[in-house]
């Protein structure tokens, strides 16, 4: 009896034990999963050919390094180009919708993917960044859109040493609406999240700044760090909320900056109603009207309003620096 007890005793330790790790393999899953699907990815792959050698006038840090693989030289016409212009943010701002209108443009040649080189992948060197670029004639300009830039500390210094004289496009957005929308965005690819209260870290008390949909929407800190790099003179703040209203005329003040005529015009938009956003009439190499993805206008789960309001008064003051530091009164309050 004292055996088979022992063993009953020993068989219910293990079903309780069992069950005490239950919640914590749960959470485990979950974390996990949140992970792959939030955590940066890799980094986009090089194109199959490159750009020729440089010519002896560029730095030395662009030639090839003694033991570097050889790779084979570009052909075709046109060549590949760093960017003289880049979209370095905001995320969930309009970038993507930027650089689609852009691209409507017959001197702009932009990358359509994020290659995420000044934050995530630098380590692959100037080449490889440069070959991943479109191939361009004289007078095009290149581009590429990697919202994440404006929020990594060490991309402005990269982007120096690469070329101190980059056009820098910010597009901007109402913080408190940006937070959502940025929120919205990690829900629809993780079911579960936790709801839009995390942004405070308790109850409706301090604002959390660590967490990420909220610290995007600081832009005067942001951009004080940019200015120890560049002088004001090499940004355009680009409104997010007109470039949904008026798309042609944030487009225009785009071209203006990046000193080329103004082709993309109030013909080539048309107002989605159902989207709620502007779309292009003919899209790039297409004879056919074209929105942005699903994604894109997705619908916003509901906030408190009382949320909304702690949220207002809580970038209030760092929207107001960041119009004295730019020059333009966004209208966000």
């Amino acid at each position: 009896m004292a055996g088979s007890s022992g063993l009953g005793g020993g068989a219910g330790q293990g079903a309780a034990l069992r069950a005490s790790r239950a919640p914590l393999l749960l959470v485990a899953l979950v974390l996990g999963a949140y992970c792959l699907r939030v955590l940066p990815g890799r980094c986009p792959p090089a194109a199959r050919t490159l750009p020729p050698a440089p010519p002896p006038s560029e730095p030395p840090s662009l030639v090839r390094r003694p033991g570097a693989p050889d790779l084979p030289v570009a052909s075709g016409p046109g060549r590949r180009r760093f960017p003289q212009a880049l979209i370095v943010g905001v995320k969930k701002g309009g970038t993507r919708a930027l650089l689609e209108f852009l691209r409507l443009h017959p001197d702009v040649r932009a990358l359509g993917s994020e290659p995420h080189f000044f934050d995530r992948c630098y380590e692959r060197g100037l080449a490889w960044y440069r070959s991943l670029m479109p191939r361009t004639l004289d007078g095009q300009i290149t581009m590429e859109k990697t919202p994440s830039y404006f929020v990594t500390r060490e991309a402005p210094r990269r982007i120096h040493a690469m070329s101190p004289d980059m056009k820098l496009i910010v597009v901007v957005r109402n913080p408190v609406t940006r937070a959502i929308s940025d929120y919205a965005q990690t829900l629809s690819k993780t079911p579960g999240l936790p709801s839009f209260r995390l942004a405070f870290r308790h109850g409706l008390g301090p604002v959390d700044t660590a967490w990420s949909a909220v610290r995007i929407g600081l832009y005067a800190q942001h951009l004080d760090h940019w200015l120890q790099y560049f002088p004001l003179s090499h940004f355009l703040f680009v409104s997010g909320e007109r470039l949904v209203s008026d798309p042609a005329g944030e487009v225009g003040r785009v071209q203006d900056f990046l000193g080329l005529k103004r082709v993309v015009t109030d013909k080539h938009f048309y107002f989605n109603a159902t989207k709620g956003f502007p779309c292009l009439k003919k899209a790039q190499g297409s004879s056919r009207p074209r929105c942005l993805g699903k994604s894109k206008g997705r619908p916003h789960p509901r906030v408190p309003p009382a949320v909304v309001r702690r949220l207002q008064e809580f970038y209030r003051p760092f929207n107001r620096k960041f119009y004295q530091m730019t020059g333009q009164d966004f209208g966000w309050g």
